[in-house]
């Protein structure tokens, strides 16, 4: 049975591959030519098949070696996700905080907190995570979080949670749009026949507008549009792409700016609560009481 290859001389194999010749790998890796060579050699030796044709106008693979070359990029490609993975690890358990926040939070709200807890704490260190509202809960629930921050509202079965402040969704759309200079409100039934650029299902965002919708007795059209982010959604809005249901606080720069305009609504609770949440078996103490205690204090002027 051949002996296993070592991971650099399978590397050196690769590159002489993508680039031609055995003289640009052995430059690429910083290595003389003949100590490349030795090294292609004594894998080939080990695996029992000739690999390179070598010749006066320098190496190349061969039919058996380009092969293997592809067979090696596989593992090379494995190591480097092992690698990755083993990397990830060690940073999760290096943390001393570990947070997970739904995308507006941690884009509009959670720097300042994470911010001012750090001032008084330098030696944290915060693992943050930024998912969707559901996945926030599932870790939550899980215990592989020590705190999160969603806008969900949906039922926080198998959770612990506190009220940290309220944001509403507004209405948008770009100058240019039709219903830029309405002054008749949109109401639940227009709105749910309108497709509208939307965020992911499982997303506090999404969930909080069609159940606005569906309170008033209608059902949301399918969306004009899916994107992952508050920043996507009002960018593609200020494109002319369609209207977005979207937290006021996302948009407060470009409101006032002009460059969005709010659509009044009407029969609609566009309201929600922004809540901590963290695992039912467990209470939030050290660093994650402290980023409670900061989250509740500062995102309290939301409420007000």
């Amino acid at each position: 049975m051949p002996q296993l290859p070592d991971i650099e001389s399978l590397r050196l194999l690769v590159l002489v591959g993508e680039r031609g010749s055995l003289t640009a790998a052995a430059a690429e890796l910083e290595i003389s030519q003949p100590s490349a060579s030795k090294r292609l050699s004594s894998l080939e030796r080990r695996l029992g098949l000739k690999l390179l044709e070598r010749s006066r106008r320098g190496s190349t693979l061969t039919p058996a070696g380009t092969l293997v070359c592809g067979w090696a990029q596989r593992i090379l490609d494995e190591v480097g996700a092992l690698l990755d993975g083993v990397s990830a690890l060690r940073q999760e358990q290096a943390a001393n905080l570990r947070v997970a926040a739904s995308m507006t939070i941690a884009e509009y709200l959670l720097p300042a907190w994470i911010g001012d807890l750090r001032r008084s704490a330098p030696e944290l260190h915060v693992g943050l995570q930024v998912l969707n509202s559901a996945r926030v809960c599932e870790l939550a629930r899980q215990g592989v979080i020590d705190i999160g921050f969603v806008e969900s509202p949906r039922e926080l079965t198998g959770l612990r949670s506190r009220l940290i402040g309220r944001d509403r969704l507004v209405l948008v759309v770009a100058p240019g749009h039709r219903w830029a200079r309405r002054r008749r409100p949109v109401g639940p039934a227009e709105l749910a026949s309108t497709p509208v650029i939307s965020r992911e299902a499982g997303s506090g965002t999404r969930e909080t507008a069609e159940r606005a919708v569906a309170a008033a007795g209608a059902t949301m059209a399918p969306p004009l549009l899916e994107l992952g982010s508050s920043t996507a959604i009002r960018n593609a809005v200020a494109a002319g792409v369609g209207p977005a249901l979207i937290s006021e606080v996302a948009v407060a720069a470009e409101l006032a700016a002009g460059s969005l305009v709010e659509v009044p609504t009407e029969g609609l609770d566009l309201g929600r609560s922004l809540r901590a949440v963290w695992s039912a078996s467990t209470r939030a103490s050290g660093p994650a009481a402290g980023l409670l205690a900061r989250a509740r204090r500062r995102g309290g002027d939301r409420g007000r």
